[in-house]
């Protein structure tokens, strides 16, 4: 596995310290226990039923977090569990409070996964969220920024001297967009926010310009083009490479033309992965019958955001820094996909 070793400004230091006064103090039991060990390791406590109200933890409204948390949450409707669709601060947010229990199924990009789980980030204080499992994969997680046309920002350079909208705090766009920046040398003064605020402030012209990691097409993207003229772009070349360099959990990816409107050529930029997360005490037997569900009515989620074609079954193997939870394992091996050694808990 290879190491990580940049760590993260702190970003969310005032959730890092309710997350380490937690981790002293014990957690909730609504997720459940594992209920066998054969697939994985993991030795639950004490065996527990499956759970029929669970928790999803999203991100802002107006990303795509919130949006896939309902489609997951129909699947659950399926399945006859009750589940609350709840606004967090996004990934880095979710994995403290999956760690903690607070929430039962977290969504998460793989950087702030890899470093909440090796206790790497600098956000973390040092905590290692060793409990989090990975149960299913979801999609990539551009980042790309958006302007104004009567702005005149057309590329990161331009932003120099500007308010830049960065997303919510705890957030994949909020924890990463100021690293990037800050990476490339860009003076800009990052705005934190969820999306569909960030967009008001700009059609009010209280932001230049906005940054955002989000599955594509962003709902609030969309809204904002059908009553203004923007201006997309993204980073390659040279600063693309610079900042892979520094943060390896970032991919090369490209935004096909047609994706908005108005986005009339492909636009380079980068990517994280997306996956959803338990605690290891969740009960095997759910999570298995989760991810049979999720794989199985991929139609339904991509009804709800058309992202959810990327949640093949075989996009599971993006991972290979985190465990999956045995119930997870079952499901994937049952259908003759190969894992790596290294998603086995120990």
């Amino acid at each position: 596995m290879k190491r990580f070793k940049r760590s993260l400004l702190t970003a969310v230091a005032g959730l890092g310290l309710v997350f380490a006064a937690a981790c002293g103090g014990g957690s909730s039991d609504t997720s459940g226990g594992s209920s066998s060990t054969d697939n994985g390791g993991d030795a639950p406590a004490a065996e527990s039923a499956a759970p029929t109200t669970v928790t999803i933890g999203t991100a802002s409204q107006g990303g795509t977090y919130f949006i896939y948390g309902g489609g997951l949450a129909q699947l659950l409707d399926k399945m006859g569990v009750t589940s609350n669709v709840e606004v967090t601060g996004g990934p880095v947010h979710n994995m403290q409070l999956t760690q903690i229990k607070d929430i039962d199924i977290g969504l998460v990009t793989l950087g702030p996964a890899y470093e909440g789980y090796t206790g790497t980030g600098e956000w973390t204080q040092g905590q290692k969220m060793e409990d989090i499992r990975i149960i299913f994969p979801m999609y990539d997680t551009p980042f790309h920024w958006w302007s104004l046309e009567s702005s005149g920002v057309t590329t990161l350079e331009d932003m120099n001297g500007m308010r830049v909208g960065v997303g919510p705090a705890g957030g994949t766009s909020g924890t990463y967009l100021p690293l990037i920046h800050e990476a490339l040398g860009l003076d800009v003064t990052p705005v934190q926010a969820g999306a569909s605020d960030m967009t008001s402030q700009q059609m009010d012209g209280q932001l230049d310009v906005i940054g955002f990691a989000a599955g594509i097409p962003i709902s609030a993207v969309s809204e904002v083009e059908a009553q203004r003229d923007l201006n997309f772009f993204g980073i390659d070349g040279e600063q693309r490479d610079k900042v892979i360099e520094l943060y390896p959990f970032f991919e090369p990816f490209t935004i096909p033309a047609g994706t908005y409107g108005q986005l009339e050529e492909d636009l380079e930029t980068i990517a994280m992965f997306n996956f959803g997360v338990v605690h290891k005490d969740m009960n095997e037997d759910f999570v298995y019958e989760l991810v049979k569900s999720y794989h199985e009515n991929q139609d339904l989620l991509i009804t709800t955001h058309s992202s959810a074609e990327e949640a093949v079954p075989e996009a599971i193997l993006k991972n290979t820094v985190l465990p999956l939870h045995p119930g997870a394992i079952r499901y994937y091996e049952e259908i003759g996909i190969e894992l790596p050694e290294a998603v086995y808990p120990q």
